[in-house]
């Protein structure tokens, strides 16, 4: 069996896997993140100072910041528990540009 699902690349606990719980909830963060995808700016190049928690955006090409700038082009960049993570978005994804 594979570590992670095919589509959503959420992990899956390990037979015998101490704290689960860590597993299971980062799982739950990354479909916050992308089920029913409404991202604040696609164009938006300048990493905001101080981004609310939940908030994701598109990152276009020339974008800056510490930690936008090393994340690619088109991810996605999710704002959750006072960190930037960078999601890989797939073929097909849709998202709501508010």
């Amino acid at each position: 069996m594979p570590g992670a699902s095919a589509n959503l690349l959420l992990p899956y606990l390990a037979s015998g896997q101490a704290q689960k719980h860590v597993t299971v909830n980062e799982s739950l963060r990354k479909l916050d993140a992308i089920v029913q995808l409404s991202v604040e700016s696609a164009s938006t190049s300048a990493e905001p100072g101080s981004p609310s928690d939940g908030q994701v955006y598109i990152l276009p090409p020339g974008k800056t910041g510490t930690h936008w700038g090393a994340m690619a082009d088109h991810a996605l960049a999710y704002w959750r528990d006072g960190a930037w993570e960078e999601i890989t978005p797939r073929e097909g994804w849709l998202a709501f540009v508010r």
